[in-house]
């Protein structure tokens, strides 16, 4: 049976009030022990009294005492759960981290209140934790930093929302390590992984199909055969493209080439007359235009989009004609839209006059 109440905060008070650093590192262990020695044992009236005891001593200790007790709560699966939730909302990340990264007092409530409006130590101690769930996963992705977007990847036992599994693709754009841990997760939706793999990297494809569980192993199988053979009946089908520059220059001419005529070749699946039109309309040539157009990346075609300033639905229009409708996930559509808006008319414009100064300086 522990001391009463009053017996450990008439003690506890004592070290705080005329105690040295000391004492009161001594007081702390002494009622940590206590609470400690018979923690299997105690009903919850007496783990309520450790509760009050502790929880005064939060209040009321320095941060470099109150590490200890952290560290050794912990663990404990009964522990006196205000004095818990105390610690983890501690600023001091030493305070809170043994709790936030284990102790399993704290609910999704608490972690979901910490994980908004604490700083990235503590969402990279919530990160390791068995079994998040949605609700915290994604506020980590969007609040995270690469540390704790990684950790999370790296959390097999984390549950992942969908729009989770789309945050984590896009991270993984630039980041062939990211990449990696993202595709190997098992959660990870199949459209998801699709997209994940048009963006990758040859040498992630590799150690993907080399790494990766068997049911992830047959998915990229799958996928990057379905690509290859998309991107082989692109490349094989015979074009006329002097053809298709005439008369998209007769409707030019004429005042009939619009940024509707794009929209309208893209829906009848009119490949060559698209880039013809495209290329007199963004003043470039159609050698730079194509090899965007193949290409499993969208970036690149943002830029003759945003040159010639066409609207989102004809950008559209032209991403899903490309490859079949079923290889571009609406999750892919909806960043590449923000990524299009988030794109000057006068940087695209710069950019294509760059990339036809080198296509110019190749030739010759």
């Amino acid at each position: 049976m522990p001391a009463t109440r009053s017996e450990l905060l008439d003690e506890l008070e004592l070290a705080i009030q005329g105690g040295s650093a000391e004492k009161r590192l001594q007081t702390l262990r002494r009622v940590t022990d206590l609470f400690l020695g018979g923690a299997d044992r105690f009903n919850d009236e007496q783990i309520g009294v450790f509760d009050d005891v502790l929880g005064h001593l939060v209040r009321k200790i320095e941060a470099r005492t109150l590490i200890e007790l952290s560290v050794r709560l912990a663990p404990i699966d009964n522990a006196p759960i205000e004095a818990v939730r105390q610690l983890a909302r501690h600023d001091a990340i030493a305070v809170a981290g043994p709790v936030l990264a284990e102790s399993a007092r704290l609910t999704t409530a608490d972690l979901v209140e910490i994980a908004k409006t604490k700083g990235q130590g503590h969402l990279l101690a919530i990160s390791g934790r068995r079994e998040l769930g949605e609700t915290v996963t994604d506020i980590l992705l969007e609040r995270g930093n690469r540390e704790v977007v990684h950790s999370v990847a790296s959390n097999s036992t984390s549950s992942l929302s969908p729009n989770g599994h789309a945050l984590l693709v896009k991270a993984a754009e630039n980041d062939d390590i990211l990449a990696e841990k993202a595709g190997r997760r098992l959660d990870i939706p199949l459209h998801l992984l699709r997209e994940l793999l048009l963006k990758a990297t040859e040498a992630v494809r590799a150690r993907l199909l080399a790494l990766a569980p068997p049911r992830i192993q047959q998915e990229i199988h799958r996928t990057l055969a379905a690509v290859a053979d998309e991107v082989d009946r692109e490349v094989s089908r015979p074009r006329d493209f002097d053809a298709a520059r005439r008369f998209a220059e007769l409707l030019k001419e004429n005042g009939e080439l619009s940024e509707a005529d794009i929209v309208k070749f893209a829906e009848a699946d009119r490949y060559v007359e698209l880039v013809a039109a495209l290329s007199l309309l963004c003043s470039t040539s159609i050698d730079i235009l194509k090899p965007l157009m193949k290409s499993p990346r969208s970036e690149g075609l943002l830029v003759p989009c945003r040159a010639a300033a066409f609207k989102w639905r004809t950008v559209s229009a032209i991403l899903r004609m490309r490859f079949s409708p079923a290889q571009v996930p609406q999750s892919q559509l909806d960043q590449t839209e923000k990524d299009y808006a988030g794109l000057s008319r006068a940087s695209a414009q710069r950019m294509l006059r760059f990339w036809q100064v080198r296509e110019t300086s190749r030739r010759h």
